[in-house]
């Protein structure tokens, strides 16, 4: 970040009616630097889900990281906002910022506001800085929404129009580092479901196949269920008595793609667990969400999580016929997501797996070494993911350090 190099902190400061500023500086409420256009919802019939018309936004379920997602398509709109436009969410969840890819219809989820005295990217950086302040004037209204008038009164910080120029440069160029490693962990992650695919079913090397219930797979390999290679059980079902220095629970919100994530991890007392079970899980058991909207997600036990305990989902300990890694992938590819798990959970109105359906899960079985080297190649393209996604993390949490200061003006952009 060459242009961090040129911050300067030797800054005096004035009050405001929103905070301390540096005494060069100004408050502008948005409708002195912007113009503001509230969405309008067109009639239905002139609305659709194919591509003829302006691309349709509704509100902050068509958003994404930074750009929406067209999913409907208007031929008559009745408010349009132009590319490079800062589209805002202004019904519940209120405050939530994107920007126009391009021209577009907008309905009445959503505000568009054109930057005219003031850099747009500077803007654009600011609401995303303010948006909590917008949420707090939406939790006066019944159905928490923002008006026009609320957007016009809200206040921003507003330096010269120079170093307005520099905070979006720097501010940006964080922003296109995040994008292109997001685009480079989908890139990889694209490439490991294409190797899943083949290896999964092609094997390493395999010159000839025979057909099973599974498709073709190679001669050598054979198919069984799940209940031959391994254990299932329930995990603890609700959490007991929670405590913060308690043990991990293990639910299906921390599961995702084979991984284990800490947010959200409640922990319970140990000594409210029932002393006629054994939950705790183990390097290498596998857990499978059985209910709700993740249902079929996977999630692998690593020694991080060694000793922790499972809640209300399966828990597939692999004997010695399977490797865990292998298993795991095998577990979370296609043939079994889309083609086992989907059809037995769309059964019933609400998504829902049981011991006795995982138990039956259909698995190729190649031999262990075999195992181990697929596990291996897989492995090698997660920890590339995890390598970026950390990365990613890094470049977020400088992002915020860096708005934090410059668009509070508590650190200072040298001007040429």
């Amino acid at each position: 970040m060459a242009q961090v190099k040129s911050l300067r902190t030797d800054i005096k400061f004035k009050d405001t009616p929103i905070g301390k500023i540096p005494v060069d500086w100004e408050v502008a409420s948005l409708s002195q630097v912007a113009e503001i256009n509230m969405g309008q919802s067109p009639p239905s019939q002139d609305c659709h889900d194919y591509e003829e018309g302006l691309p349709f936004y509704q509100g902050n379920a068509d958003f994404g990281p930074k750009y929406p997602t067209a999913r409907r398509w208007c031929k008559k709109p009745l408010k349009i906002a132009t590319e490079g436009e800062i589209l805002i969410s202004v019904r519940a969840p209120v405050g939530e910022i994107n920007i126009a890819p391009h021209e577009c219809c907008i309905g009445r989820g959503l505000g568009a506001i054109r930057a005219t005295k003031i850099n747009s990217g500077y803007l654009y950086q600011s609401m995303l800085f303010h948006r909590k302040a917008l949420e707090k004037v939406s939790q006066g209204s019944t159905f928490e929404a923002i008006n026009r008038k609320d957007l016009s009164d809200f206040m921003i910080f507003a330096p010269s129009t120079n170093e307005q120029q520099k905070i979006a440069e720097i501010l940006t160029t964080v922003d296109d580092a995040i994008e292109e490693t997001d685009r480079i962990i989908e890139k990889t992650k694209e490439l490991k479901k294409g190797l899943m695919q083949k290896l999964l079913t092609r094997g390493i090397g395999h010159k000839k196949f025979k057909k099973t219930e599974l498709g073709e797979i190679p001669v050598e390999w054979e198919v069984t269920r799940l209940k031959e290679i391994a254990n299932v059980r329930y995990g603890l079902g609700q959490p007991p008595a929670l405590d913060d220095d308690g043990i991990p629970m293990v639910r299906a919100t921390n599961i995702h793609e084979g991984a284990i994530s800490k947010v959200g991890l409640i922990s319970v007392k140990r000594d409210a667990l029932p002393p006629s079970r054994n939950p705790f899980l183990k390097d290498g058991d596998i857990i499978v969400v059985r209910s709700g909207a993740y249902t079929g997600d996977i999630g692998l036990i690593t020694k991080e999580w060694e000793g922790a305990i499972a809640g209300y989902d399966l828990v597939v300990t692999p004997t010695s016929r399977v490797n865990a890694i292998f298993l795991t992938n095998y577990l979370l590819s296609n043939i079994i997501q889309k083609w086992y798990f989907a059809s037995l959970s769309a059964r019933s109105a609400q998504p829902h797996l049981n011991s006795l359906q995982v138990e039956e899960t259909p698995i190729v079985l190649p031999s262990l070494s075999e195992q181990k080297e697929i596990a291996d190649i897989l492995t090698t393209i997660d920890l590339e993911i995890d390598s970026e996604e950390t990365n990613k993390h890094n470049l977020e949490t400088l992002k915020k350090s860096l708005m934090q200061v410059l668009l509070t003006g508590r650190v200072r952009v040298k001007l040429q």
